[in-house]
């Protein structure tokens, strides 16, 4: 099988790394607009196939999407951080074009492919994905939940002092800050609530460390991350390839599931060989479904953008 990532940066390099080392794609190509970054990229990582033992090809190119026809993934990475003095609507406009063409050059040359949005505001752009290719709606993913999710059972296993393996919970609606709503109450460890571990003080430094998850490694690195936002896309990758059914929290089009229409935002869904096979309804109690509703709202204020710059 075919993967493709768009954008050789960190969280692309750290993508097509992980998905090299599981070992499940033929081949996997980077793309990128810096000349040669994507080749070197592409072999600093084949140097590295003997000693990680990976039979996987990977390839790099600048700006040539030929290399990518027959492929049956694209993960698009690129587009640019917010920059001090920049406003939403710069970032958004930028990024929508960045978007927009790559996705367009993509499907020009894979009609058939799934596509998983990396760039931000995520949720943003993977509505517009949407809007112009006018694919059917399980072939466009969103990235964000399965890395928010990530981070809020790593702030659990910290909390309770277990391997994260024995943690298990969900963050849904929009990969924003005052967006992200950590499931707290349906958290657990090896099937027994948290809840019986942790008090609430802890539960709430929990949910609060997790939605300023992406700001804290921001501000400690002094650029966004990369291992994380790479592994779940990966992981993403890798239910796709092999049909595994799994389940992500992730940015999807709803059309009446959780009561909204026509936006993309974080919900549970099953990832296999056709990619958003079905969206999960889990039941929310009141004050959950009043916090999707606030984080809907905000997604959609900011999709407004796209129709006021006539984007779409």
């Amino acid at each position: 099988m075919k993967v493709t990532v768009v954008g050789a940066g960190a969280v692309g390099a750290s993508c097509a790394e992980y998905i090299a080392i599981k070992d499940f794609a033929s081949e996997i190509v980077l793309i990128d607009i810096k000349e040669g970054f994507a080749e070197g990229k592409a072999m600093d990582l084949m140097q590295t196939a003997s000693l990680n033992g990976f039979d996987s090809k990977i390839i790099g190119t600048t700006g040539d999407y030929t290399k990518t026809a027959g492929s049956k993934v694209a993960v698009i990475t690129s587009g640019i951080p917010r920059k001090p003095g920049m406003t939403r609507e710069e970032l958004i406009s930028t990024n929508a074009g960045i978007v927009k063409s790559v996705a367009e050059n993509l499907i020009k040359h894979s009609p058939d492919l799934i596509i998983i949005v990396v760039s931000n505001p995520m949720d943003t752009m993977t509505y517009l994905a949407h809007k112009v290719l006018g694919l059917p709606k399980n072939s466009i993913i969103g990235m964000g939940g399965a890395l928010d999710s990530a981070r809020f059972k790593y702030r659990l296993s910290e909390a309770l002092g277990c391997p994260a393996s024995d943690v298990d919970g969900m963050v849904i609606g929009g990969h924003s800050d005052t967006g992200m709503i950590p499931l707290i109450r349906l958290a657990t460890r090896n099937s027994v609530p948290v809840s019986r571990f942790l008090d609430d003080d802890k539960l709430n430094n929990v949910l609060e460390a997790t939605k300023v998850g992406g700001a804290t490694l921001t501000r400690l690195l002094g650029t966004s991350a990369w291992y994380a936002p790479g592994a779940a896309v990966s992981a993403m990758v890798h239910a796709i390839a092999c049909d595994t059914k799994k389940m992500f929290p992730c940015s999807c089009l709803l059309e009446g599931a959780y009561g909204l229409n026509d936006l993309s935002i974080g919900v549970p869904a099953i990832i296999g060989a056709n990619g958003i096979e079905e969206i999960v309804e889990i039941e929310l109690d009141a004050a959950e479904k009043a916090k999707l509703e606030e984080s809907a709202a905000a997604v959609r204020k900011t999709n407004d953008i796209l129709s006021e710059m006539n984007i779409i």
